[in-house]
């Protein structure tokens, strides 16, 4: 006995079928909804209701919501396409379409249910099974992507293509896993990059991540996360939510929800788990995040009321762009219970829609007469103002029809329709795969490799308008193809938006440092050293350049000399002049007491001579200020070299003279005379050889001004000048050194040793400061060093000689100066 022929047991199987979706315990049934007969049959799988709970083992009832009339309007869309296309004389003429349209419940379970019905067309019941010879040509849904998954898995291995119009996983282009699948809407792959572009753009480094525990949010929000950490941001806490899920799970998520710094909250959700989020997020007050939202509910219209506008205000995600349907609201409009009064989901639409009932109530309930007027409502279903995935329906349809166009012309030109070789290739997924076609909104529909369609995106903002209602405002866009990836966004995107970072910009002039244990966006600030400029690590400026005042950029070194006028140079000249006086006071002194035994026993030609020559010393520092000409060029770094090399030498020829004093069996009275044309001969030959140095030097490669500075002109001849004196240095400090414990009462080495520790000290410093500092800091530190070496001479040798001569006369006596027991 066929199922045609028994029109009582069709009617009781599908109340039977109906009693599954309202949760009533009854085990299978596989009866559609919505169905009309034609000659080729389109299949449709909407979660017309929606499940909460999960049925307990080896039940198959669901707990489920009323009717959804967001869905409910989507399979209305369907049979709009599918009507339009019967009535159209070029697409599929003289051919009847027809539909079977079921309740995937918007689970996995009641999916499985719905497929098998859609490809076999058996109808179970618990008494019978029964078979006619129905089936469909291509299946348009699911919403959910992991109900389209389980559909796919039983109806691809028949190759029945399923076209969804809102399942968005990126796992569903794999086409070596789904070749039969197609879809209207852009891959979560595009969107999650996206949506990980637009919290960069908008500085939000910092951000929570909330998912649905699902093939959707799951492989959505992995996507997201990798497209983050590419951009820099970071994720503070990532949490999982399933509608099945206790209350208490939902309420542990807000809680971390709530525990976190984070401002922003990017929720990849389903329709139904966003649901659950908001009841719980309003029992526990979460307010003051800003919400970048999945398309799945950015254009909910539902979540706009005031009941959580506190919450969602100000949100911001993608969604595919909105168009207009003609005839569409005016067909939504016509639909009654009168237009199929054994309809079960007909009559509840109605008496959800109109809150009223078909059956006598005892509770005083409004009895529904089938004449109210869906002209007076406002809801879901009519509002036709955001046809965004109503328009994914539409394509979705068409997309069949002109594969099944294609399909029955036989590949042959010009030949009219023939369903006598309809069926030679059997593959409508072939011909899904090729179609190529334009609606009459100008909007074109076609599939790449993947079965996806191209990736285009608009950024919708909730905001608040005249009246204080929320709409969604297109603020930007987001196109993705092969060779470009765009984000704009217009200037009305919203005006507070809240910060959201781990931590603070580092101010300028300060180095980013990551914290050990956090991610990179928590970052401690260092500062950067003198020279270099702020970025992820401090940069050293390039050797002509600079960093400017808060070490943002390198900038140009700035070309200036060092002047007489400026504090500096005078502090400079000041000291020089001071240096160079008190060594003709001191030069004074030792003439007035020339004949006393301290001044002889000092060797007063040398002494002469070398104070001479520091008072040169301290006079060739005033040549390095001003500004550099060819010949004060020329003149500072030879005077210097020449003056410092007699100073040195005059230093050493007194160390050997007082070594050779103490070691010499002659008399004490006779060895300085002796010893005198020795003394000559080394001054005059190391300040020669020094002389010699810069003379070649001069002549091969001499300074010159470059840039209001002094260049060397030849690093090696400025080096050898150095190094020449340094040794010069380096023998008195050794000699010196040897003879400090000799038996004098007054022992020269001693102070000898402690000037030229001095003197070694300040030209050892010198040498990394010249080389690191900038413009005419490099003069002054020369400076510096000339007289900080030639004040530690002066001192360490004379300050004790002038000491006795003027306030201890009595000791200035040849007794004392030997200091030996007769």
């Amino acid at each position: 006995m066929s199922c045609r022929q028994e029109s009582k047991d069709r009617q009781t199987d599908r109340q039977l079928y109906y009693g599954v979706c309202r949760g009533i315990s009854v085990t299978i049934s596989c009866f559609p909804l919505l169905a009309k007969e034609g000659d080729l049959i389109i299949g449709g799988a909407f979660s017309i209701h929606t499940q909460v709970s999960n049925p307990p083992l080896l039940k198959t009832a669901l707990t489920l919501f009323r009717i959804n009339f967001r869905e409910f309007r989507f399979a209305q869309t369907m049979i709009f396409a599918i009507e339009e296309i019967n009535n159209s004389s070029s697409l599929l003429p003289n051919i009847s379409v027809g539909y079977k349209v079921f309740d995937s419940c918007g689970s996995t379970l009641a999916s499985t249910r719905a497929v098998m019905g859609l490809m076999n067309g058996e109808e179970r019941t618990l008494r019978k099974t029964c078979s006619s010879q129905s089936s469909v040509q291509a299946i348009i849904g699911a919403s959910e992507s992991s109900s389209t998954i389980v559909m796919l898995q039983m109806c691809g291995i028949f190759q029945i293509p399923v076209i969804s119009y809102f399942a968005t996983c990126a796992c569903l282009s794999n086409r070596k896993e789904y070749p039969s699948f197609f879809r209207t809407i852009p891959s979560d792959y595009y969107q999650s990059r996206a949506l990980a572009k637009l919290v960069k753009h908008l500085g939000w480094t910092w951000v929570g991540a909330v998912r649905s525990d699902n093939d959707y949010g799951n492989n959505g929000m992995a996507t997201f996360i990798a497209a983050a950490n590419l951009e820099g941001v970071c994720i503070e806490y990532s949490e999982a939510i399933s509608r099945t899920d206790p209350s208490e799970q939902v309420a542990r998520v807000v809680r971390v929800i709530l525990g976190g710094s984070a401002r922003v909250l990017v929720a990849f959700l389903s329709y139904s788990e966003m649901d659950a989020l908001l009841e719980e997020a309003l029992n526990q007050n979460l307010t003051g995040l800003q919400w970048v939202g999945s398309e799945s509910w950015i254009t909910a219209g539902h979540l706009t009321n005031k009941r959580y506008s506190a919450i969602l205000t100000g949100s911001m995600g993608f969604t595919i762009r909105k168009t207009k349907i003609a005839g569409l609201q005016e067909f939504l409009l016509q639909v009654n219970p009168s237009q199929d009064p054994q309809n079960d989901v007909l009559r509840e639409f109605w008496e959800a829609t109109f809150d009223c009932s078909f059956q006598p109530s005892l509770h005083g309930q409004t009895q529904c007469s089938g004449s109210e007027r869906l002209q007076d409502i406002s809801n879901p279903f009519t509002d036709v103002s955001e046809l965004r995935i109503s328009n994914n329906v539409y394509k979705a349809v068409y997309a069949v029809a002109h594969a099944l166009h294609n399909m029955l012309k036989c590949g042959q030109s010009g030949e009219v329709v023939n369903q006598s070789c309809a069926w030679k290739d059997h593959l409508v997924v072939k011909h899904l795969q090729r179609v190529n076609f334009t609606l009459w909104s100008g909007e074109r529909v076609y599939f790449d490799g993947n079965g996806d369609p191209a990736a285009t995106y608009e950024l919708v903002n909730w905001q608040k308008n005249r009246e204080g209602e929320t709409v969604f405002v297109a603020v930007g866009s987001y196109d993705n193809n092969v060779f470009s990836s765009n984000l704009k966004l217009t200037n009305n995107c919203g005006t507070n938006r809240p910060q959201s970072v781990c931590s603070e910009s580092c101010p300028p002039g300060f180095r980013q440092a990551v914290i050990k244990g956090k991610p990179i966006c928590c970052f401690s600030c260092i500062a950067c050293a003198a020279g270099e400029i702020d970025s992820a690590e401090c940069s050293q400026c390039p050797l002509e350049y600079w960093s400017n005042e808060n070490h943002s950029q390198c900038v140009p070194k700035v070309i200036e000399f060092l002047s007489f006028g400026e504090t500096m140079g005078a502090l400079l000249t000041t000291f020089s002049l001071f240096g160079a006086s008190l060594t003709v006071v001191v030069l004074c002194v030792f003439f007035r007491f020339r004949h006393t035994p301290l001044v002889k026993a000092s060797n007063s030609e040398l002494s002469f001579l070398l104070l001479f020559s520091l008072t040169l010393c301290f006079l060739c520092s005033l040549t390095f200020i001003g500004q550099p000409t060819e010949w004060s060029c020329m003149l500072r770094h030879t005077a210097f070299g020449i003056t410092f090399a007699l100073c040195m030498s005059c230093v050493l020829a007194k160390t050997i003279a007082v070594v050779i004093a103490f070691k010499a069996k002659r008399p004490a009275n006779t060895v300085p005379q002796c010893s005198l044309p020795l003394q000559r001969t080394s001054v005059l030959s190391c300040t020669l050889l020094q002389v010699l140095v810069c003379m070649l030097w001069l002549t091969l490669a001499p300074p010159f001004p470059y840039k209001k500075q002094c260049d060397v002109g030849s690093p090696v001849g400025f080096w050898a000048v150095l190094g020449y004196i340094g040794l010069l240095a380096a023998l008195c400090f050794i000699l010196a050194f040897l003879a400090r414990k000799l038996p004098d009462n007054f022992n020269e080495a001693k102070f000898i040793t402690f000037s030229m520790l001095i003197f070694c000290a300040v030209w050892v410093t010198f040498i990394p400061t010249y080389v690191s500092s900038p413009g005419k800091f490099t003069v002054a530190v020369e400076i510096f060093a000339i007289l900080a070496s030639s004040f530690g001479l002066l001192f360490c040798i004379y300050a004790p000689k002038c000491y006795i001569l003027l306030l201890k006369p009595e000791r200035n006596t040849k007794k004392d100066m030997m200091g030996r027991n007769q």
